[in-house]
Formats: C-alpha cells, sequence, structure tokens
C-alpha cells in the first residue's frame, strides 16, 4: 500500500489499540495523516485524552476532534443507558451486546467522507476488525463493501471517477497480530485505551468486553500489556 495523490488520509482515530495501529499503518505507508476523533456522550471521556496522545506521538499533519449531540447516540451503555457490562466476548449469548452504539461507525466514516473531501484526500482508515470484536454489525466485512459502495454514489469525487477508497487495514487480523504489527511499527500502546469503563486516571477496568479482547491480545503477542490497570 502506497500513498496516492497528494498522500493525505483520513484516520478515524478513537484512542484505541485498533485505532492507533491503523494509523501507523496509514503512516509506514507514506500518508500525511490527518486524524479525526468524535465526542459523543461516551462514558468513556478519557478515550479522546488517549487520541490526543496517540495524535501528537505519531506527529500526524492534523487532528480533528469533532463533538456530536449525544442524543443521536443515546441508545448504549456505553453513552450512559444502563450499566456497562462485565464481557465475555464470542460468548454464547449471540446478540448484540448493549456495548453497540447505534450506527456509530456509519456516521462515523460520513463524515471522515466529507473531511477527505475537503482536503483532498482519497483515503480514509478505520481500525475495524472482524475477528476479535464484540459482535457489533458496523465491523463485518459486508458493512464496509456497502459503505465502499456508497461512498462511490454520494461523493464528487466518486461521481467523477476518483473514489475515496475506505481501508480497513486489520479487518482480518487477530488481536495478537494487530498488536505484533502495531509494535513492529512503533506503536506506544501505553497512550491508548481500550476500556469501556475506564477510571478518571484512564486505568482500564480488566473485566469488560474490550478489555477482555485487549489482555488475550496482548497473552497472544507474548508481551505484557503496557497501559495501566486499576486494582
Amino acid at each position: 500500500m502506497k500513498g496516492s495523490g497528494n498522500g493525505r488520509a483520513v484516520v478515524l482515530l478513537s484512542g484505541g489499540l485498533d485505532s492507533a495501529t491503523a494509523l501507523y499503518i496509514a503512516l509506514d505507508a507514506g500518508f500525511r495523516v490527518h486524524a479525526l476523533s468524535f465526542g459523543y456522550g461516551q462514558v468513556s471521556l478519557p478515550e479522546l485524552r488517549a487520541a490526543a496522545l496517540v495524535a501528537e506521538r505519531a506527529g500526524v499533519e492534523d487532528h480533528v476532534v469533532s463533538e456530536l449531540d449525544p442524543r443521536l447516540f443515546s441508545g448504549s451503555s456505553l453513552t450512559g443507558r444502563g450499566k456497562v457490562p462485565d464481557g465475555d466476548p464470542g460468548g454464547d449469548s449471540g446478540g448484540i451486546p448493549s456495548t453497540y452504539v447505534p450506527a456509530r461507525n456509519t456516521v462515523f466514516l460520513a463524515m471522515a467522507l466529507a473531511l477527505a473531501e475537503s482536503i483532498g484526500s482519497r483515503d480514509v482508515f478505520i481500525g475495524v476488525n472482524s475477528v476479535d470484536y464484540s459482535g457489533y454489525p458496523d465491523c463485518r466485512p459486508e458493512f464496509l463493501e456497502a459503505f465502499r459502495r456508497l461512498a462511490e454514489l454520494a461523493t464528487r469525487e466518486g461521481v467523477e471517477g476518483r473514489p475515496i477508497r475506505i481501508r480497513a487495514p486489520l479487518l482480518d487480523m487477530s488481536k495478537g497480530e494487530i498488536i505484533r504489527k502495531g509494535l513492529a511499527l512503533g506503536v506506544d500502546y501505553s497512550l491508548t485505551l481500550s476500556c469501556y469503563r475506564p477510571d478518571d486516571k484512564g486505568r482500564h477496568c480488566g473485566s469488560c468486553d474490550s478489555c477482555i479482547l485487549r489482555l488475550g491480545g496482548f497473552r497472544e503477542a507474548g508481551v505484557p500489556d503496557p497501559a495501566p490497570y486499576r486494582g
């Protein structure tokens, strides 16, 4: 993968492990990165601090933080509707967990398209993963393919034959593979925050879905997690 056009890329950056790795993959490919993060009423506000730290350490060209009305995303335990539960990713429930945020990746990718067109970029990176994840419908390959088709139809660039590419470099990787890739690229995972319910100091709880997946990934990678955990 190599940078194209003017070499700019928009990278959706939550401050978590996956999005930080996607950002470094974009940098390694030669892109000048414009990171894009969102405040949407999430109970895990420290993740925005983590996103800022990751962006600063990576030396991105710009970091846009967009504040959205939290009422748009109120149907989730991550935005205060009910308690964030302890997790068992890949368990037997078969349902979509309460931590699913309504249409989040659809909204975020749409705004990333807008930023990409505004800055003359033809590449948008998102750190979704369909191997080790919590079962969200907007992390599946089918969703990304549908959004790629939408981007071709809904943007000037697409209509004029220069469709913006939606890149998901982590889609088919396990969490351990993602971590090994990130370490090889120089990601400082101590700055990242994956937890759904961190404390005010940004320490992970160790028992929510996201923490379980993260810890399992570091075990698979054979290295300790450098991020802080409480208790």
